[in-house]
């Protein structure tokens, strides 16, 4: 068990999304644990709160140590196995870098989490709240990437940006049918970043077992 490294999370959970994807850039071998936070509310029970006791998803079991949070999850990874890096070398690049990642991670995802929804009167007035601050999100992140965008999201190196970047972008085209034609910036790195491995091999249909072929934008 100890030296089992054990991924808690929900298949089309971004904040998991964003820790495979790391876990794939690392070359790590981990099993994965399914927690399904829709329809059977698992993070909910006494047993996951033992876990994780905010009860979210995802938990890393790792060197040892349970560690909670995704951001938290990818840090660790990153110091304790710096290859290949996930932060930029200069103190500009990784402003910029967390730039995009807070929008990302604080901006768009928490606004756009379906354990919201029970506190709406109306689906209607739930998925209107939920466009509403992802499109606010993608036209930050489009001004953003002007600023900062190389062959990745900040420069010409692989960093946390696009960890958490491209699941939300997955959310905004696939749960609520936004276009991505407004920003070009945006759409064509997140259809350059959703051919690379760690995005192709950790994507949320190949978790669930199904095919699926990459979008044209």
């Amino acid at each position: 068990m100890a030296n089992t490294t054990i991924l808690y999370g929900y298949w089309l959970s971004s904040c998991t999304w964003r820790v495979r994807a790391a876990m794939n850039l690392k070359k790590m071998t981990f099993e994965e644990r399914s927690i399904d936070i829709v329809r059977e509310k698992a993070q909910l029970t006494e047993q996951f709160r033992a876990i994780n006791p905010s009860q979210k998803v995802p938990a890393l079991f790792v060197d040892g140590a349970t560690i909670v949070e995704s951001m938290a999850i990818i840090d660790y990874l990153d110091d304790t196995r710096p290859n290949p890096p996930l932060k930029p070398s200069t103190p500009l690049q990784r402003a910029r870098m967390q730039e995009i990642c807070e929008t990302a991670v604080s901006g768009i995802q928490p606004l756009q989490n379906i354990g919201l929804k029970r506190y709406f009167e109306t689906e209607d007035k739930y998925t209107v709240f939920t466009k509403h601050w992802t499109e606010r999100g993608l036209q930050s992140l489009e001004e953003l990437l002007k600023n900062s965008a190389g062959a990745y999201s900040v420069g010409d190196q692989m960093t946390k940006a696009d960890l958490c970047l491209v699941p939300q972008v997955y959310n905004a085209v696939t749960r609520h049918k936004l276009d991505l034609g407004k920003y070009p910036i945006l759409s064509k790195l997140y259809e350059k970043l959703l051919k690379e491995e760690c995005f192709r091999k950790t994507h949320p249909m190949i978790v669930r077992g199904q095919k699926y072929t990459l979008p044209t934008l």
